[in-house]
């Protein structure tokens, strides 16, 4: 998988928070979700590339990227 910086991948919405998942090998990117403060995430918002690569970045968790983080947006 491909991965993007954070700020490529995520999509704007209304919710406050991000999910992260940082590129263990690539610091600086990683792939970026909108989500909800317990860090559910409504997959029927997303477009099919951000599905994707959410998708492929929750697979490969400690393989390619690290543990998923929720970060608070300003």
């Amino acid at each position: 998988m491909n991965s993007q910086t954070f700020s490529k991948l995520t999509q704007p919405g209304e919710l406050a928070h991000q999910l992260r998942f940082a590129s263990l090998f690539h610091p600086g990117r990683g792939v970026a979700v909108a989500c909800d403060a317990q860090g559910e995430v409504n997959m029927n918002e997303l477009s099919e590339r951000l599905k994707m690569a959410y998708l492929g970045a929750r697979a490969l968790v400690g393989r390619e990227y690290a543990f998923p983080v929720v970060v608070p947006l300003h």
